[in-house]
């Protein structure tokens, strides 16, 4: 068995689980304590405004690392779907599930931002544009899912249904990436993640990561609590049913 193989295995275990969760969640609050001290302080103390946007250039600082992190939850539900499908991890359903909500706020606070932004920039808040329109569909995706796990009481009809969905909703994350790329759109194209380098100056760009940096640690610090908080619930759910059925045996 191969270290990895190990790691896999204990933390499939839900007990382990949480008490590794327990261990890394002060340190990993504390983490995303300074990085948003720092990059609040960048933002607003030595960011310079923009020669064309001004201070509103600032709203990236937020829009950015949320847009980043919608996409990457969604990603980490379609990597939970997939262990849960293929590999049957017991964790897997509980890391999918507590991730979409979390997913939804990131994805609404990108598209929310992303409209302030616009409305200076763009004389709107809102264009049927490539990449808002595939944003706004991963929106209805999150809340898709949600509203699955919801609906469906037995908890692995639930979490399968969900793996299908997410996996199949999948294809539009490549299709927000690459959206102003394919098409011509009104959103800057990629100005971070280029194989050329960023474009944006390092008085702009040291905030921005340093912000995404910090949005990231809050985004896990978020799902690890969501999913010792989902065990426990999961826990309690089956004691109860548990009574229940010895009462009805009586």
């Amino acid at each position: 068995m191969t270290q990895t193989e190990g790691l896999f295995n204990r933390l499939a275990n839900p007990t382990r689980f949480m008490s590794i969760a327990a261990a890394i969640l002060p340190w990993l609050t504390g983490v995303t304590v300074i990085l948003f001290a720092v990059g609040l302080y960048l933002t607003f103390f030595v960011a310079p405004p923009d020669y064309q946007q001004g201070e509103t250039v600032k709203i990236m600082f937020i829009h950015v690392p949320a847009a980043w992190l919608a996409m990457m939850g969604y990603s980490l539900i379609a990597v939970s779907s997939i262990g849960s499908l293929i590999w049957r991890h017991p964790l897997a359903d509980v890391s999918a599930k507590t991730a979409a909500p979390i997913g939804a706020v990131f994805t609404f606070l990108a598209l929310v931002t992303g409209s302030l932004w616009g409305k200076p920039m763009w004389g709107t808040y809102w264009v049927w544009d490539a990449r808002l329109t595939s944003v706004l569909v991963l929106l209805f995706l999150y809340l898709g899912l949600i509203a699955l796990w919801q609906s469906i009481e037995e908890p692995s009809r639930a979490g399968r249904a969900a793996a299908i969905l997410a996996l199949v909703g999948f294809v539009n994350v490549p299709i927000i990436k690459f959206s102003v790329d394919w098409w011509n759109t009104l959103h800057q194209p990629a100005s971070v993640a280029r194989l050329d380098g960023p474009a944006i100056h390092s008085s702009i760009l040291t905030p921005l990561l340093v912000m995404a940096a910090a949005f990231t640690c809050l985004f896990f610090v978020l799902h690890l609590k969501a999913m010792t908080t989902e065990i426990l619930r999961r826990r309690v759910e089956a004691l109860r049913m548990t009574q229940v059925a010895r009462a009805a045996a009586e």
